[in-house]
């Protein structure tokens, strides 16, 4: 059974998409930690990222590090970090968290947005890319 971010791949599901290559999108978490949070996954379904074969483990850590440089530019924070648990949905994902303290990256507390808000963010990361 395809997972809920091979849904989003192919559209079934939408997302509010901040980046995308041939291998890898980028949109913003719909339950986030922070303001910009973004996940990063490889248009391949894997459960487990040491599972990805070397040049899409590398691809997506490149294109993870394109789109943190872009959020950082975006979203006001201290830095950006990053994050890869993978129990939640078995389909490999990083995750890209604005972070201005500590418990930012604890995963116990989350935003509430509008659909505006995720729209004007995810336009904000992509003019960045």
């Amino acid at each position: 059974m395809a997972s809920i971010f091979t849904k989003i791949i192919n559209g079934e599901i939408p997302c509010y998409k901040v980046a995308e290559t041939d291998e890898f999108l980028a949109f913003l978490d719909i339950n986030p930690n922070a303001k910009g949070h973004t996940l990063c996954i490889p248009k391949k379904e894997v459960d487990k990222i040491f599972d990805l074969d070397e040049d899409t483990y590398m691809g997506l850590m490149a294109f993870s590090r394109r789109v943190a440089i872009a959020l950082e530019k975006a979203v006001p924070c201290k830095r950006v970090g990053v994050s890869v648990i993978g129990l939640e949905v078995p389909h490999v994902h990083v995750h890209l968290i604005p972070l201005n303290r500590m418990d930012d990256a604890r995963f116990l507390s989350k935003e509430t947005l509008q659909p505006e808000e995720f729209e004007a963010i995810a336009k904000a990361i992509a003019s960045h890319l």
